[in-house]
């Protein structure tokens, strides 16, 4: 059975992850592709669990170090349970943050830097790499607004956690992601994420049949 295909979203609070990541599935699917739509930190039950502990509370809950500890807690959890089995069985796994979060938001929002994560990562993910990654920027300011708009109909329990972090944390994490993808050019693509979502998913959808034939 053909290996299946992993692409990650990344991006910044508000840049529309979680949508595009939908639209894309569902196109995959009218095209007879079997898909499996995942997240981070989550994925599984553990995760899931371990995510909780992340995304809700204080800012400052945790020191950088620890919050990379329990991303890659939960990432391992995700990866042996979900990621991989699916993709040994050739589904196309869509996955809403992966690896590249950890690095933009604690490596370069908190300021970690990436040599620890990069040798966590080696260890945890086995040499594991996304097939394509979709990095959807989009301004500080713009994205923040757009997710405390979207905290506003949502009537489950706040994750808000990261939202709530200083702008100043914002920019980093943002210039992260933007410097990730000019370092890994052949892997990354860049979406301006201040586009209409419909012309997001269209660039994006276009991209993907380029990059696998479809």
């Amino acid at each position: 059975m053909n290996q299946g295909k992993f692409i990650s979203f990344e991006g910044g609070e508000g840049s529309g992850k979680t949508t595009q990541c939908s639209m894309l599935e569902t196109y995959l699917r009218e095209r007879g592709i079997d898909v499996v739509l995942t997240r981070e930190p989550g994925g599984t039950q553990a995760a899931d669990e371990i995510r909780a502990l992340l995304v809700s509370g204080p800012t400052d809950r945790w020191d950088p170090c620890a919050e990379v500890l329990l991303h890659f807690a939960a990432r391992r959890e995700h990866y042996v349970r979900k990621i991989k089995p699916a993709l040994e069985h050739g589904k196309w796994v869509i996955c809403d943050r992966f690896v590249d979060s950890t690095i933009a938001y604690q490596g370069w929002g908190h300021r970690l830097g990436t040599e620890l994560i990069e040798q966590i990562n080696g260890t945890v993910l086995e040499g594991f790499s996304p097939n394509l990654t979709f990095v959807l920027d989009v301004i500080v300011d713009e994205g923040l607004k757009r997710a405390s708009n979207r905290d506003c109909v949502n009537d489950l329990q706040p994750q808000d956690r990261y939202e709530r972090m200083q702008i100043s944390f914002h920019e980093r994490v943002r210039q992260g992601f933007l410097h990730i993808a000019e370092n890994d050019p052949k892997r990354c693509r860049v979406v301006n994420a201040s586009q209409s979502t419909q012309r997001i998913h269209l660039i994006i959808v276009a991209l993907v049949d380029q990059i696998f034939s479809l």
